[in-house]
């Protein structure tokens, strides 16, 4: 059954997508990833010198990392094109704002470890049912004291311990973030520290992976024994100057596109080698009918678009790259045949119930998807095609882009509250349009 809009939907809250009336021909600037950028933030805060952060995403995200850096004594000067982070020893005594970020309900906890006083957290109502409790056991393992009223949610406040523990077990089954959070703040503390994921499966590996890399650029000794162990040695932390990689999730609707509208986008600055998820697109969309071609740093992308051909349907399993699944299906649910996407029960714990809401929102076009514990079953586009539809975003800056994509191919949608992208795309709206009209 159809779940109802929330109330309120009025004029100016909603945006009606625009449909693709021609082949597209069209090269996008992606901004930087957030994913780096609220990597390199907290580094910096730890660094032994100020840092230069170029082509850092300007974002909500990254606005309340700055944000909650500046809170525990960090200065940050974001006035430029370039941001200036000058490390200082880390303040308590203030209180955090998540928004509704988990890179800044995550990585900031575990740098209170190291401030002289406690610290309180709290973020939008939405965040406070996304899943904290492994990383508020970790940080007590490691001897802070954390207040939550036993919730493990926001909010909470930490109290940073007298002596730190140098390993820690940590549940990383909801949240790659988890472990990312602790080898962040690791080089910096006494012993330095050993990370154990204990859980039965470990989503967004590539992240981790990113995380250890950005560590090791910065002169940090970061070795892995296993597969579910981390040892981060103490040592300073060097970054110097540094620039951030476009983000390949972001550009995941803009080279999905053709697949639906026809025609090429192009995407500049892709990196031949990265850890980002996003790589995965490329070979992905060449599985439902595109071709990908990379000529120096510029990615191509062209399909013959539902007007000329059709997508093909994929058996894929997502574990490695979750967030880029809103994109992957919305083509899907444009698909001729039918698609299984597994590996992504992670997706329940994001902004949204990811999986709940791309079955609800696919159903509520006309189209039919099953979401099952840990997977999404579409039985592709229906004869009669899709039908118009107010789309809500839920306030998930992956879903908002979830409806455009389908919005290319389905005249009358209108999706709710799309101003949610500035979480990591502030102008997504008009590169939208813009991509469609030049």
């Amino acid at each position: 059954m159809t779940a109802p809009l929330p109330q309120g939907t009025g004029p100016g809250e909603v945006w009606r997508a625009p449909v693709a009336s021609a082949p597209l021909d069209a090269t996008v600037e992606v901004p930087g990833s957030k994913s780096l950028t609220n990597r390199f933030l907290p580094l910096a805060a730890l660094a032994d010198a100020p840092v230069t952060i170029r082509g850092g995403l300007r974002s909500r995200d990254s606005d309340l990392m700055i944000a909650a850096l500046r809170e525990l004594g960090v200065s940050v000067d974001d006035s430029g094109p370039h941001w200036t982070v000058t490390p200082a020893p880390l303040r308590g005594g203030g209180h955090v704002f998540t928004g509704l970020a988990g890179t800044v309900m995550r990585f900031v906890p575990p740098l209170v470890l190291l401030a002289d006083a406690p610290v309180t957290f709290d973020g939008d109502e939405e965040a406070r049912v996304r899943p904290m409790g492994p990383l508020l056991e970790a940080l007590r393992a490691l001897g802070a004291t954390v207040e939550d009223d036993g919730r493990g949610t926001l909010p909470f406040t930490i109290t940073p311990p007298t002596q730190i523990a140098a390993e820690v077990d940590v549940d990383a089954s909801a949240s790659s973030q988890f472990v990312t959070a602790l080898l962040l703040v690791a080089p910096r503390l006494p012993h330095g520290l050993t990370v154990r994921h204990v859980g039965d499966n470990l989503p967004s590996l590539p992240h981790i992976d990113m995380t250890c890399e950005t560590l090791r650029n910065a002169g940090v000794r970061v070795d892995q024994p296993d597969s579910c162990t981390w040892v981060v040695h103490p040592g300073t932390i060097s970054l110097g100057d540094v620039r951030v990689e476009p983000d390949l999730s972001n550009a995941g609707p803009f080279i999905a596109a053709p697949l639906v509208a026809g025609g090429t986008v192009r995407i500049p600055g892709w990196p031949s080698t990265t850890t980002q998820p996003g790589a995965l697109f490329p070979q992905i969309l060449e599985r439902m009918g595109a071709t990908c071609t990379l000529d120096g740093d510029v990615l191509s992308v062209t399909a013959p678009g539902l007007a000329e051909g059709q997508i093909d349907g994929i058996d894929a399993d997502l574990s490695p790259a979750g967030e880029i699944t809103p994109t992957i299906a919305a083509l899907c649910a444009l698909a001729d045949a039918p698609s299984v996407l597994t590996g992504i029960a992670h997706l329940r714990g994001h902004e949204t119930d990811r999986l709940a809401a791309i079955s609800t929102e696919v159903d509520r076009v006309g189209g039919r998807c099953l979401a099952g514990d840990d997977s999404l079953t579409f039985d592709g586009r229906p004869l009669t095609g899709l039908k118009p539809a107010v789309m809500d975003s839920y306030h998930d800056h992956r879903m908002a882009t979830f409806a455009a994509v389908i919005g290319l191919a389905v005249d009358g949608i209108d999706i709710l509250h799309v101003g949610t992208t500035a979480k990591t795309m502030p102008d997504f709206p008009q590169m939208w349009k813009d991509m469609l009209h030049q």
